[in-house]
């Protein structure tokens, strides 16, 4: 029997992103750990100048899936369009994203709850969509792509993110040579589906790529303590009782199997942008 994905069982979202404190946490985890790789909304940024018309006379930005607003925010200080509209599903995530937006009082930027099956904004009217490592959250990402289509106006851009479905498998061989969960390294990958091998095939059926980037990120983690800040926040792995969100206790289970070590881990980012096909848009 085919065990089911976090990532796509509505059931665990309250519990995936119910809590801004944990993605934080596992976010500030990972970005201590980077040694190579730029940072992902500097590239986004970076896409939008060279394939769009006209970067400079944005007038709405769409990010789907703003989590926390990092992309969001980055968007509207290095873009500088009419208005920057983030989007996502989880409130929690949103009240922290309207927190840090107060620390730039000059940028239009509303943050809004809602579904990217059912885009609230009308067809035609963003310049720029962005969605960010969030398509692998819906088993049908073609729909949420075709709502991308809808809402970009003629001579729009869409930015697509995800992973490489092997990504930070390292830290997978480190819980089951730990003994922690002896099928670590065998689950299924959360980013099954919309991942770096099919997201521009994805992306064709409701726009036209026009250029796929694919940028290898590396971390290097200080030890056990640092690397079970970011692996107790896994959802795959069957762990133990009292160490799934518990990095302390994570930790001490590594140190008490395994000598304390650096791990260094990967994972291939992919960008897709594209633009509305030609006669829709």
């Amino acid at each position: 029997m085919k065990e089911p994905n976090a990532f796509l069982d509505p059931a665990r979202q309250q519990e995936l992103y119910g809590n801004p404190s944990r993605l934080s946490g596992r976010t500030s985890a990972l970005m201590r750990a980077k040694t190579s790789g730029n940072p992902v909304p500097e590239t986004i940024v970076s896409l939008v100048q060279t394939h769009h018309a006209q970067p400079d006379r944005l007038g709405v930005v769409l990010d789907i899936g703003c989590g926390r607003g990092t992309s969001s925010l980055g968007i509207a200080e290095q873009l500088r369009p009419q208005r920057v509209v983030g989007l996502d599903a989880a409130p929690a995530l949103l009240a922290q994203a309207r927190e840090r937006a107060k620390e730039l009082p000059d940028i239009t930027v509303d943050f809004v709850k809602g579904d990217f099956h059912d885009l609230p904004l009308p067809a035609g009217s963003c310049d720029v969509a962005v969605a960010a490592f969030c398509l692998y959250h819906s088993p049908q990402p073609k729909d949420v792509i075709a709502q991308i289509a809808r809402v970009l106006s003629p001579g729009g851009l869409a930015v697509l993110v995800t992973k490489a479905l092997d990504s930070y498998r390292e830290m997978d061989q480190l819980v089951a040579s730990a003994g922690l969960d002896a099928r670590g390294d065998k689950h299924e990958s959360l980013y099954t589906a919309a991942h770096s091998g099919n997201l521009a095939d994805l992306t064709a059926s409701s726009l036209d790529v026009i250029a796929v980037l694919d940028e290898e990120h590396a971390f290097t983690f200080d030890g056990h303590d640092h690397t079970a800040q970011y692996l107790a926040t896994n959802p795959k792995y069957h762990l133990a009782p009292g160490l799934y969100g518990n990095p302390g206790a994570m930790a001490a289970a590594l140190h008490e199997f395994l000598p304390d070590q650096p791990l260094t881990t990967r994972s291939l980012i992919t960008f897709v942008v594209a633009h509305p096909k030609k006669g829709q848009a």
